[in-house]
């Protein structure tokens, strides 16, 4: 077992005011995001990484482009948001700081689910 404390990732505080810790592994990569209070961040995509983002604290607005329309939704303590392939954007509109875990990686896009619902031998 192999423990990765929070100093020893990557910290970042972005000229939004958004604060994060990445953690970057060779497959895969999770970082811990705080977005203060009134706080929008810039729109962008991704052109191969698959990004799954837990809301873990507060909530946040998130935004996203659909066809030529611009879509929104409210995401909250204990939501999941898949980002797709999506241009998107996130904004706390909210007086609380809205924390979140981000799992980032690159999809090999077959279908491993049961897999990870069964890989689990009592020992």
């Amino acid at each position: 077992m192999k423990i990765v404390s929070s100093n020893q990732g990557i910290f970042k505080k972005k000229e939004d005011g958004t604060e994060v810790v990445y953690q970057i592994f060779p497959e895969f990569e999770i970082h811990y995001n705080t977005l203060p209070s009134k706080t929008e961040q810039v729109w962008h995509h991704h052109q191969v990484i698959k990004e799954i983002i837990c809301i873990t604290f507060g909530e946040m607005e998130v935004f996203w482009k659909e066809k030529g329309k611009i879509i929104s939704a409210l995401v909250k303590t204990g939501d999941t948001v898949d980002v797709e392939e999506s241009s998107h954007t996130f904004k706390n509109s909210s007086q609380k700081d809205c924390q979140f875990i981000v799992f980032r990686f690159i999809p090999s896009y077959k279908d491993n689910r049961e897999i990870i619902k069964n890989d689990k031998i009592i020992d």
